[in-house]
């Protein structure tokens, strides 16, 4: 009975033991994971907030007629800007602008009764600021006061302000290009990526123009552009990208942290680009490949969440607006007969 006895507490020992080691485990691995879920909260606290992705559909004809709807109220008690209008469309069509008309503007102007603002009447004002911030950052520098220096039929330079649309298309007047979507196509050289630019087919040696004002970031060669050109606005929040400029004569006095105004002549078209080796014509299509990248933190310029914008539409909303050039036959260069001296321009 006594060895029975003993047996039995052994029993009863091994079990409470195991369960007890259970237990602990249990209670290690639970206080753990509150741990990790705590860190993870703290993590995500202290992570920077920051628009990672833009999928931009305004589509031509909603941009133009937002455009003129700013434009036309500017300097009255009723102005209202383009990018509170398309915001507000987008936060009502989710961002697809396929099925847009122009009543759906004068149907929000209606709304507005000089007591209210655009963004009060938002179902979604959530949804509205996103796209608020997000048009923002890709239109924001296109519409505002503007100074312009222009060349007059007398070879006079000329001074102008105003205020409306104050960036140019990226070719020069008077010069052919062919285009169609190519966002997003397939590219295989080097490595198997997507089109994250937009190609205007052209001649060689078309001037190029700038865009928007701002600073030269990068100058000279990269093996998939070519002769390449990024310029960075004045808000840092858009990057252009120019890229396959002409071989031997790619630029037009550009250097690297270069003031630059929209209007100007940067350089000329070409074909380089797809070779390790500096100024070879690889391209089997003369075209500008240019691209809009938007940036919200710095970390997004070269790294993870890149956003770059489909050109399509906005292509076909800078054509209203091309620079007009000249050549100087002594210089061997193309200079443009007007550029936007902008207000953000640093002295």
């Amino acid at each position: 009975m006594i060895v029975s006895f003993f047996k039995n507490r052994l029993k009863i020992s091994k079990y409470a033991g195991n369960v007890l080691c259970l237990l602990l485990c249990f209670l290690f691995v639970f206080s753990g994971g509150f741990d990790a879920n705590a860190k993870q909260t703290d993590k995500k606290k202290n992570e920077k907030q920051y628009i990672k992705w833009i999928d931009f559909t305004v589509t031509y004809p909603a941009l133009k007629d937002a455009m003129n709807t700013d434009i036309s109220s500017y300097n009255t008690d009723r102005h209202v800007s383009w990018i509170d209008i398309l915001a507000y469309l987008a936060s009502r069509n989710g961002g697809n602008f396929s099925k847009y008309k122009k009543s759906d503007i004068t149907s929000l102007l209606e709304k507005l009764d000089g007591t209210n603002k655009i963004s009060d009447l938002a179902t979604n004002r959530k949804l509205y600021d996103y796209y608020h911030e997000a048009y923002g950052a890709v239109l924001g520098g296109m519409i505002g006061e503007y100074t312009a220096e222009r060349i007059d039929e007398n070879g006079n330079t000329v001074y102008e302000t105003g205020y409306g649309l104050k960036v140019f298309s990226p070719f020069a007047k008077g010069y052919y290009y062919s285009h169609f979507d190519d966002f997003g196509s397939a590219r295989s050289y080097g490595y198997r990526r997507p089109h994250l630019g937009h190609d205007l087919v052209g001649s060689i040696g078309t001037p190029i123009i700038a865009i928007e004002s701002g600073y030269v970031e990068a100058v000279g060669w990269n093996q998939y552009g070519g002769w390449r050109i990024g310029i960075r606005s004045f808000d840092h929040k858009r990057y252009y990208y120019y890229a396959h400029l002409r071989k031997n004569h790619p630029y037009n006095d550009i250097y690297e942290g270069k003031i630059v105004c929209a209007g100007e002549v940067i350089g000329y078209l070409g074909m380089t680009g797809y070779s390790v080796k500096e100024n070879v014509n690889n391209i089997k299509t003369p075209h500008l490949h240019f691209g809009l990248q938007i940036i919200f933190d710095p970390v997004q310029k070269d790294g993870v969440n890149q956003i770059w914008i489909d050109m399509y539409e906005l292509t076909k909303f800078l054509a209203s607006n091309r620079s007009p050039v000249y050549r100087d036959s002594a210089a061997g260069e193309y200079y443009s007969k007007i550029r936007i001296i902008d207000e953000n321009m640093p002295d």
